[in-house]
């Protein structure tokens, strides 16, 4: 039986969001509004003016206070300054969305211990919790699941968007909410049932259709928010079930359903996980990029509609559909050796000089690092990769997504280092510049601190074990300088 893991719990993010986040002053601090800090999945915060090279370190840096939740989390924390709270006042706040579904809003001053407010979408006593896991296929998140993809929040109209799991008197459904970051109260009508079906004689079809299986399918990868939709994808539990990888998007104004798509209609998996990391987007663009995962692929046959271990680009512009693709020439090796290729986010990194100036970048289980070409991805080729670049990775594969700061990219495998690799023209560097001397458990998903271009800082967990995580911090010019660890 195949195991797919969701990524590691990520309970001690809650303090790493809370020091970077309130590090800078108040009025010039950035939000944190999606994983990884933008569309373009970078990582970066270049508005830290606070945190230096020289002051992180064990005497000048550490953490500020602690606050308790009531199950894991796995979403990344988020983070929004001078919210209007009704009867409270303004204050910077950090949102935590916890697998017992619960939304926490925290002030990340540290000035309150208990919640500004806390939005729960369970009631046990009418029936209604979050999901045991023994009730799905192979749920691996704990002993029951609830809010596991990261949240994302529209600055302008003031929403949070989650998707919570729930189990009601023997039921399951999954539902998007819109939440009030200053009150938590629904909005737009909200919550909204997922629900969803598509012609295809794959696994789990009934008549020639597939419906969407909210027990089945896992809502592990990231929110994201593309010129007013909010775009939901799914992969499942434990790589069990009648599954498949999912995308549906939301009109972010009045949750009505407005785009759905499934990678293996008529095969099986595909599920979409990237350990968590949400779909990229380019500034300004019209495309979701996202890679899949383990499952059938006859895309490059006459007629094939399935994309099993490929990256996707989906057209917007009318509802959602594939406007061009990459898998690479051994996708059959991938699929049998359960080598997902989707097992990290795309990294979409600023315009690059060259011949090739719109790049997406990622890498899966196997630990190659694929550089593709946004505009012309290469499709399918059994003898090549028709790429702008491969470079040979970590040898233990990736579980995780890269982050980009400073014409560099930096990546963590699996029980390896951390790898600073250079980006010049649009080629990477063929070996890491610089490396860590921490090797990290089960990899990890650096980000950035910056203040422009100067006092780059590369933060990255490492899950020693599964109830306890070191925060590091290193020189982002090279990451052999460690300046920190929680340790």
């Amino acid at each position: 039986m195949r195991h797919k893991s969701c990524g590691s719990p990520f309970a001690r993010v809650i303090l790493w969001a809370l020091i970077l986040a309130v590090a800078s002053p108040a009025g010039r601090a950035q939000s944190v509004l999606t994983w990884h800090n933008d569309n373009s999945r970078t990582g970066q915060n270049l508005k830290e003016s606070i945190l230096t090279l020289s002051n992180v370190n064990s005497t000048q840096f550490g953490k500020k206070f602690t606050r308790s939740v009531d199950r894991k989390i796995y979403a990344q924390p988020l983070y929004v300054p001078r919210v209007s709270v009704p009867g409270k006042g303004t204050h910077n706040i950090v949102y935590v969305a916890t697998e017992n579904d619960s939304v926490y809003a925290f002030d990340a001053d540290g000035t309150l211990t208990r919640p500004l407010w806390h939005r729960g979408f369970t009631s046990p006593t009418k029936g209604i919790t979050a999901v045991p896991c023994a009730d799905t296929p192979g749920c691996p998140i704990g002993r029951v699941v609830g809010i596991t993809g990261t949240p994302v929040i529209d600055s302008t109209s003031k929403t949070l968007y989650v998707v919570a799991f729930t189990k009601e008197n023997g039921s399951y459904f999954q539902r998007l909410h819109a939440l009030d970051i200053g009150t938590g109260g629904e909005k737009f009508g909200g919550p909204v049932v997922i629900q969803a079906s598509v012609a295809g004689t794959g696994t789990g079809s009934v008549g020639g259709n597939i419906a969407f299986d909210p027990l089945v399918q896992n809502q592990r990868p990231a929110l994201l928010l593309l010129n007013g939709v909010a775009y939901v994808g799914w992969a499942s539990f434990g790589d069990l079930g009648n599954y498949h990888g999912w995308v549906l998007g939301y009109n972010a104004s009045t949750l009505a359903r407005v785009a759905v798509f499934n990678d293996t209609p008529n095969g099986s998996q595909g599920g979409i996980w990237q350990s968590g990391g949400g779909f990229s987007a380019a500034p300004g663009g019209r495309a979701v990029f996202l890679q899949t995962g383990n499952g059938t692929f006859d895309a490059n046959q006459t007629g094939g509609v399935d994309y099993g271990d490929s990256f996707l680009k989906l057209s917007t512009t009318a509802g959602l559909s594939v406007a061009d693709y990459f898998t690479p020439d051994n996708q059959s090796t991938l699929d049998e050796m359960d080598l997902d290729l989707g097992s990290g986010s795309g990294l979409i990194p600023p315009k690059q000089g060259g011949t090739f100036p719109d790049e997406i970048i990622s890498a899966g289980k196997q630990g190659i690092i694929y550089v593709v070409n946004r505009d012309d991805m290469g499709k399918f080729h059994s003898a090549r990769n028709s790429v702008i670049q491969t470079v040979p990775g970590s040898i233990n594969g990736y579980r995780g997504s890269p982050a980009y700061f400073n014409n560099a990219v930096y990546y963590s495998g699996r029980a390896d280092s951390l790898d600073r690799y250079t980006l010049t023209s649009g080629l990477l560097s063929t070996l890491p510049v610089s490396e860590s001397s921490t090797t990290f458990r089960i990899g990890s998903t650096p980000s950035i601190s910056a203040n422009g271009t100067t006092n780059g800082i590369v933060w990255a967990v490492d899950s020693v074990s599964n109830t306890s995580s070191v925060l590091h911090a290193y020189d982002a010019s090279d990451v052999s300088r460690e300046l920190y660890n929680s340790n």
